[in-house]
């Protein structure tokens, strides 16, 4: 009998604790994940100040139309239209953050996911990565990170309830993409198809969408996405092999 949604999610959950449990078994393996994660996450995080020092500037020059409006309406507006642009903002660094650094750190995080893969048990297979197929899901990824971004900015000028709404949407649909991008080494190292392990995703929608809310919850934390990185993709490798094996 398959397991309850809500179960499944909190196992998604735990499979990303794991992964932060790898640290322990390979300390070295998992310290050279956060080469690439410190220098893409210090960029990013660049721009996320830059953008949080400019702003009030950038909502005033796009609500000019609120200036003769009462204050208060004025004020409900821009700050719904300050709150939308930095949860939109929130969720392409974050999406941007792990395609990069998959990119980058491409070597590293291909020795991560063979040692989760050896420490899991049985043949390891062989990776159909490369620093060219890192490259096209990497932009495969920021695209589909701004779609996510403009439809949780959408979401977020819903009057009243849209902060918290878009809020939910944002960590929702960065969560799943987080999932979805995460895991795909291990499984087209098996020769498993992008229509297969969409598939597979959808049947087990609820544990894969748990891992990727806690990853992206870890990602929210200060410096929590440069250590956050290495478990995931060690995380996501043990979630990919509990999942393949239910099915046999």
């Amino acid at each position: 009998m398959p397991d309850a949604p809500a179960r499944s999610f909190f196992r998604g959950a735990a499979d990303l604790v794991r992964g932060f449990g790898f640290w322990s078994r390979r300390p070295g393996v998992m310290a050279l994940g956060l080469i690439p994660a410190a220098i893409v996450g210090i960029v990013l995080l660049g721009g996320l100040i830059a953008l949080g020092a400019f702003l009030p500037q950038i909502v005033d020059g796009l609500t000019p139309f609120a200036d003769a409006w009462p204050d208060a309406w004025a004020t409900a507006v821009r700050i719904a239209a300050g709150t939308t642009l930095l949860g939109a903002a929130i969720v392409l660094v974050a999406v941007s953050f792990t395609a990069l650094t998959l990119m980058v750190g491409e070597p590293f995080y291909d020795r991560i996911w063979r040692a989760a893969e050896a420490d899991i048990g049985g043949p390891v297979p062989e990776s159909e990565g490369g620093f060219w197929r890192s490259v096209g899901d990497a932009v495969g990824l920021i695209a589909r990170g701004l779609l996510a971004a403009v439809l949780a900015g959408l979401v977020g000028l819903i009057p009243v309830v849209g902060g918290v709404l878009g809020s939910v949407t944002a960590i929702s649909l960065t969560g799943w993409l987080l999932a979805d991008e995460l895991s795909s080494r291990a499984l087209s190292a098996r020769g498993i198809l992008a229509r297969d392990r969409r598939r597979l995703r959808r049947a087990h929608r609820a544990r894969f969408l748990g891992f990727g809310v806690a990853t992206q919850l870890c990602f929210l934390v200060p410096l929590g996405a440069v250590f956050a990185m290495p478990a995931a993709v060690a995380g996501s490798t043990r979630l990919v092999r509990t999942v393949l094996d239910s099915r046999d």
